[in-house]
């Protein structure tokens, strides 16, 4: 690839954007002349669009930090780089001066930013629509072992987001607002630049955030992006997320039409013009405003109905009943009263098709169904993995999958390669291209090359220092940015990711107390073990800052007895984020992927710790069974019930959590710990007794049935780690070489081959 700027290049016009020499200069003012350098050098791939755009609608885009993302796309990172050095600068201390944007949470946030990457990677006009958040989700700290929100202030001062003179008119409750048009842009590796179209009110005032993360939900003028997910314990949090939908898909649908017709649409014709991917049902309401929309410009209902079901598509991405939205009819009456007679009109059509009143958009009960509408009345509906496609055609949305058998298609998941490999592990990425050669970086499936190797001592042996030197340097930024000393010769067992019982981090809490049972006893690991947790909890989820709390009191625990603390280790990483991620994912050993058979439709964190060279111990749920399927039994640690069985114990309602408690003395004694007076002596007894109580009386996710399994695999994990590091370290080798398919490039690639269309 030409590069776009050399080494002196970028010298003179860093000393010429910030008025003095490079040694004189901070770290602040470099970064945002290097900000504004990407910025043209962005815009200069930014081309004109042919054909069929996509426009991607998500609540979340977790973009992560983008100076050098942008720096490695554009071919500019080893010269910045280079540039830096001659003049005694470091990156990675100007990376630390980029602020992390707060706008998105976990796996459909950071899904969202992977496919803008790769839309870009490869040539695909295709943009994001969201909003700019102001504070994000919330910063989490610890404070006596509980997890505190505070307000996430990211945004100030030079920001990738940059403000246009854009607006549009949004109705919201009878009340007109201004949506003002961000466009932040988005490079692809050696490919073009589009952008990320993100919606704000010029009205919010984050003043008006009291004690913690508490604001006064009804200002709505104030409060309307301020934050991501407000809380939905009230009647007023449910109706602000329901404001914040609409205020992203109506501007977002009148910028599609638009441009649509710039570039020459007569909106008959719309589908030809644009594609539009409704990522999880926050977007749903795009299709009545669609159909509002057309019908204001002279389009009958019955054709505008037929034009947005021709240009939307919808991802779902949970098989959890709570995750598909529906609201109350009176909601929606009261905030988007202008969309209701359509969506009465689109459930009436609805009963035109079918008698089976459980595929209504509106129920008996006046409850209206997203995803419903979003089946419906899209061409496509996708599931994330080949194992969650299956159960929702099979048996969660077996009912529409008979009405509609031709909607219902698989796009497994994908992660962009660039930020989880050739940013967050230059070592191991220039091994392997040492190897193979570069052409992973824009073919991931050329990584099936390192199978030439993995019987190769010399390969193997590096391999073995890469992995050390990335647990040494997470090592140094947990003792630099957190204060915790951890132990790099230990084995690194990392769970990083939501905060939910499905996810199951009460199972790894569990298996922890029995260690250090087992440890008591005399019967030690064979291997030092550094269990680490990354994870928020929504602030309204008591259960799951209850499992936060028993954590981190537990490590409390480990930490004060010598006996324990010399073979285990509990870190709970404070606020964690992309930029955690990065540090975290190249140094794990033991990938824990550990969610309820039949509950996670994806994972991504488990193709990216799959990727940097860890082995993955997990159930057979979401896209854990396709990476089995990949680098075969013998590269992966499964264990637990299957997806039938788990499914089979929710329709039969047999499962009783109590019994296996009175039966179980290992889980007996584990859970009893909960409410020992080693934990009491540093936990607090409500948030631990509540726990207690949870997994003997109600345990939803079937954490006790699998416990005795998931110790087994990973004891044998542990003694396999340890007794031929050798092996453990071919075995990682494989299940990089087979990481290819998870790439998102080929998950885009199939989106646009199947669904889209693009250019076209």
């Amino acid at each position: 690839m030409m590069k776009m700027k050399n080494v002196k290049e970028i010298e003179a016009a860093l000393t010429k954007a910030c008025k003095k020499e490079m040694e004189q200069c901070s770290y602040e003012e470099l970064y945002t002349a290097l900000l504004h350098i990407v910025e043209e050098e962005s815009e200069k791939k930014a081309e004109p669009v042919k054909g069929r755009k996509l426009y991607y609608i998500s609540a979340e885009f977790l973009i992560g930090k983008l100076l050098s993302n942008n720096l490695i796309n554009l071919g500019m990172y080893d010269d910045v780089k280079a540039c830096l050095e001659a003049h005694g600068k470091s990156m990675s201390d100007l990376e630390e001066v980029e602020p992390e944007p707060s706008l998105g949470n976990g796996g459909l946030g950071r899904l969202a930013a992977c496919f803008l990457d790769s839309l870009a990677t490869l040539n695909l006009p295709g943009d994001g629509i969201g909003l700019r958040y102001h504070c994000g989700l919330f910063h989490q700290n610890f404070n006596n072992q509980l997890q505190n929100e505070t307000p996430d202030f990211w945004l100030g001062g030079d920001d990738w987001a940059r403000k246009t003179e854009k607006t549009y008119t949004v109705s919201l409750a009878g009340k007109d607002y201004t949506a003002r048009l961000y466009q932040l842009a988005v490079t692809g590796y050696e490919g073009r630049t589009n952008f990320l179209n993100l919606f704000d009110l010029d009205t919010i005032d984050p003043s008006v955030i009291g004690e913690g993360i508490s604001f006064d939900k009804t200002d709505i003028e104030k409060n309307l992006t301020l934050f991501l997910y407000p809380d939905d314990s009230d009647d007023a949090g449910r109706l602000l997320r329901i404001y914040q939908q609409y205020l992203m898909v109506s501007a977002g649908a009148q910028m599609i039409l638009e441009e649509c017709m710039e570039r020459g649409s007569n909106l008959h014709d719309l589908d030809q013009y644009a594609a539009i991917q409704i990522n999880d049902t926050h977007p749903s309401m795009v299709i009545p405003e669609l159909i509002r929309l057309l019908c204001e410009k002279g389009i009958d209902f019955d054709e505008a109905t037929e034009i947005v079901t021709k240009v939307c598509a919808y991802t779902n991405h949970t098989i959890l009943a709570e995750a598909l939205e529906k609201w109350p009819k009176h909601y929606l009456d009261t905030v988007v009263p202008q969309l209701m007679p359509i969506i009465e009109k689109l459930d009436a059509i609805v009963r035109t098709r079918t008698e089976d009143t459980s595929t209504a958009i509106i129920d008996g009960y006046q409850t209206v169904h997203m995803a419903h509408m979003d089946i419906h009345f899209t061409h496509s509906t996708n599931g994330v993995a080949a194992l969650h496609t299956e159960i929702l055609k099979n048996s969660e949305l077996n009912n529409f999958y008979r009405l509609y058998p031709e909607k219902f298609n698989n796009k497994t998941n994908g992660i962009t390669f660039r930020r989880w490999l050739l940013k967050c592990n230059p070592e191991l990425t220039d091994l392997i291209e040492s190897l193979i050669g570069p052409g992973f970086k824009k073919d991931a499936s050329e990584l099936e090359k390192l199978m030439d190797f993995v019987n190769d001592e010399k390969v193997l042996a590096k391999l073995e220092d890469i992995k050390y030197d990335n647990k040494a340097a997470l090592a140094g930024w947990l003792a630099h940015t957190r204060n915790v000393t951890v132990n790099p010769e230990s084995m690194f067992m990392i769970q990083s990711k939501r905060l939910h019982e499905y996810k199951r981090q009460q199972l790894n809490l569990l298996y922890l107390i029995h260690q250090y049972f087992e440890i008591k006893a005399g019967h030690m690991p064979e291997k030092p073990i550094t269990a680490i947790f990354g994870a928020k909890a929504a602030p309204a989820y008591t259960i799951a800052k209850d499992i936060i709390h028993a954590l981190l009191t537990l490590s409390r625990v480990f930490a004060d007895d010598k006996e324990v603390s010399r073979w285990m280790q509990i870190v709970f990483i404070e606020n964690y984020n992309v930029t955690a991620a990065e540090k975290m994912i190249p140094a794990c050993d033991l990938s824990e992927q550990i969610s309820l058979a039949s509950k996670e439709a994806s994972g991504t964190g488990n193709m990216k710790f799959m990727l940097n060279g860890a082995l993955t111990l997990g159930a057979m749920d979401g896209a854990n069974v396709e990476i089995a399927e990949a680098v075969g039994n013998n590269n992966i640690y499964i264990f637990g019930q299957s997806s039938d069985q788990v499914i089979r114990r929710y329709r039969n309602g047999d499962y009783c959590a109590r019994e296996w408690y009175e039966i179980d003395p290992n889980i007996r004694r584990a859970i009893d710990f909960l409410t020992s007076e080693e934990m009491l002596a540093h936990g607090k007894q409500e948030n631990l007794e509540r726990l207690k109580n949870e997994l003997i009386w109600k345990d939803w996710f079937q954490t006790l049935p699998d416990f005795n399994a998931y110790i087994v695999r990973k004891n044998q994990a542990v003694a396999d780690y340890a007794r031929n590091p050798k092996d453990w370290t071919r075995r990682t080798l494989i299940n990089i070489s087979k990481a290819g398919f998870f790439s998102s490039d080929r998950t885009i690639a199939e989106y646009n081959d199947d669904i889209w269309h693009l250019g076209k």
